[in-house]
């Protein structure tokens, strides 16, 4: 069958790599991919909210089925485009309708949602440029460190922490007042601050029968030891020690089930992925955030434990017959770290020569912000490269992972080299 994938990063290029491996697969073209995701398929230029164009491809090619990598095509309504026209309403889009991912598209319809449906989170209120006072009144309420959220997609930059309230009151000032993070931070979620260690637990669902694909743990803040400013991510591992089996059993019965249950009640229609950012408080899940996608850098160490055919699992979910399928997975170690551009994630440049990726013989390289020029593989966004590894051990993936990045370079190339440290060292609660 020929597949359709939407996206360009990291994660897309996992995505590709996975599915090339299908025996269901007869040709993977991207969307508008990247230099690694050509090694696997063939990219296409077009935009990943094109939909015009995306449909003539589509229909031009014989797609059998489209999927969507990022959360911007979801939220505007790709799903939806496709089952309004009669000439695509039967090719499956792996991927939520814009009402469903209005979970990641809308902080505020995330939350009303969570409480609506018992699902453990955060307590908090939503404000507006009308209402700032309140909501300056509010932070007062509240003890250190504070919460703030950009109601719409920020492009994973719409979540401040300020440790006083001074830089919280400022904060929440820029964001309605000043429009910081334009029409993104038209309403802001203010939510107390969960304590614990944050991970991330992946669903696929077909809207009935649902997987729990491996739980992961990524790393936000650009500097060694959890410092500097926050990022698209810097490296993951999965699986993560703290989120053991009767961990994820208390996932699984206190969020997943409540989340899936609850799209149903609601009518919600949901085919795709739910990304579900949790904090671990001693034991107990509570839920930060829904995305409707998977992560970047999560997906690039939870595919490659997924030892199944990916390909068939999307088909499942196209036919609503994902419980006949099942799902393997791999016991062993991944781990990734991401190398970015100097400057990240400020001001930065494009066009830096790659070199070293022949090198590579121990980790696969996933390429995130990476474009073929001249014949050469050149950097072409902040997050450029992903590190993954595998072993029977965190540090023995590391070494993996670790090894392929010092092999790679590029004028200003950085990358942090303690992802994973906290969790060799972590001893419990």
């Amino acid at each position: 069958m020929n597949v359709l994938l939407l996206g360009s990063g990291g994660r897309e290029h996992a995505f590709a790599w996975k599915l090339s491996q299908s025996s269901l697969l007869k040709k993977l073209y991207i969307a508008p991919g990247n230099a690694g995701t050509a090694l696997h398929g063939t990219n296409v230029d077009i935009s990943a909210t094109d939909f015009a164009a995306i449909k003539n491809f589509v229909l031009e090619h014989e797609i059998s089925l489209v999927v969507v990598g990022p959360e911007d095509p979801l939220v505007k309504g790709v799903h939806d485009f496709f089952l309004n026209d009669e000439s695509l309403n039967n090719i499956p889009v792996i991927g939520p309708q814009a009402q469903g991912a209005q979970l990641e598209g809308s902080k505020d319809f995330s939350k009303q949602f969570m409480i609506r449906h018992g699902v453990p989170t955060a307590a908090y209120q939503t404000f507006t440029k009308d209402t700032l006072q309140q909501g300056l009144a509010f932070l007062e309420t509240l003890r250190p460190p504070y919460v703030l959220k950009a109601d719409g997609l920020a492009a994973g930059k719409g979540v401040v922490i300020p440790t006083t309230l001074a830089d919280a009151q400022q904060e929440l000032h820029a964001m309605l007042a000043d429009a910081k993070f334009g029409a993104a931070s038209s309403r802001v979620v203010i939510e107390e601050f969960l304590k614990g260690i944050e991970l991330s637990v992946f669903v696929l669902t077909d809207g009935n029968s649902y997987k729990i694909l491996p739980a992961a743990k990524d790393y936000k803040r650009i500097g060694e030891g959890d410092t500097g400013l926050n990022t698209g991510g810097m490296g993951a591992v999965s699986p993560v020690p703290f989120a053991d089996a009767a961990f994820i059993q208390k996932v699984e019965e206190r969020i997943v089930k409540p989340t899936i249950e609850g799209l149903r009640k609601d009518g919600i229609p949901y085919v795709g992925f739910i990304f579900i950012g949790l904090m671990n408080d001693h034991g107990d899940p509570k839920v930060i955030e829904y995305n409707c996608r998977m992560g970047d850098p999560e997906t690039e160490v939870v595919l490659p434990r997924i030892q199944s055919d990916l390909l068939e699992l999307f088909v499942a979910i196209g036919k609503k017959e994902l419980h006949r399928v099942e799902l393997k997975i791999d016991d062993r170690t991944a781990t990734t770290v991401m190398m970015v551009a100097g400057g990240y994630p400020g001001d930065y440049e494009k066009g830096k020569e790659i070199t070293g990726l022949e090198k590579v013989s121990e980790a696969t390289v996933f390429h995130a912000g990476t474009k073929q020029q001249s014949g050469k593989v050149v950097t072409n966004g902040g997050r450029v490269l992903a590190f993954t590894g595998m072993g029977d051990s965190i540090d023995a993936a590391l070494q993996k992972s670790f090894g392929a990045a010092r092999c790679v370079g590029f004028e200003g190339a950085y990358y942090r080299r303690d992802i994973g440290k906290d969790l060799m060292e972590w001893k419990g609660f």
